[in-house]
């Protein structure tokens, strides 16, 4: 029977995440990720090269999911915020992966420069355009709002035990910031 390699990367990046996640790169073992995976851990090296680089895939992965999964509209910032806050509720192993690349990996590149980029240029566009607040460059406001939308993850127990209306207002509180940061001053004319 033939071998289905692209189901056995597909195993081993999931088998990888929930590694990573758990035990960040020097904690993680390559042992523990081919049996998850039901693999050879020399599929590992031959896929991936080493540790740090299946690392490096696996985050590119979840910040790609993430971009996908969380569509963004310059014109509605505290939607937006919102919208990433319920992604990382359902999601709280996104934010571990995340921190344990700003500790161990904070050169790793991902899918998140590229987008970020993408979404710089639309709130300079919302901005020239009136629709978002001009008080901060682009880049500084968009990094506001996504820094409400996971500052309970990092302040707090990560979500797990939130009660749903402890979770409905610190989601509101994120809605909130999002709105006073973004929304333009009245002009007058």
């Amino acid at each position: 029977m033939p071998r289905d390699s692209h189901a056995t990367r597909a195993r081993l990046l999931e088998a990888a995440f929930a590694e990573f996640a758990a035990h960040g790169i020097a904690g993680a073992r390559v042992d523990r990720i081919a049996g998850a995976a039901g693999a050879n851990k020399r599929l590992i090296y031959a896929y991936f090269g080493n540790k740090e680089r299946l690392f490096d895939e696996v985050l590119r992965r979840a910040e790609e999911a993430g971009v996908e999964a969380v569509p963004f509209d310059a014109d509605d910032l505290p939607g937006y915020a919102g919208a990433v806050f319920d992604h990382l509720v359902a999601r709280p192993d996104l934010m571990r992966l995340r921190l344990w690349r700003l500790l161990e990996r904070p050169a790793a590149d991902g899918a998140e420069p590229e987008a970020a980029r993408h979404r710089t240029a639309d709130a300079a566009d919302a901005q020239r355009r009136g629709a978002l607040s001009r008080e901060m460059a682009p880049a500084d406001l968009l990094t506001m709002v996504l820094a409400a939308a996971q500052a309970w993850f990092w302040a707090g127990q990560g979500g797990g035990n939130w009660s749903p209306e402890r979770l409905a207002e610190h989601r509101a509180a994120v809605v909130e910031t999002a709105r006073r940061l973004s929304t333009p001053e009245p002009t007058t004319e």
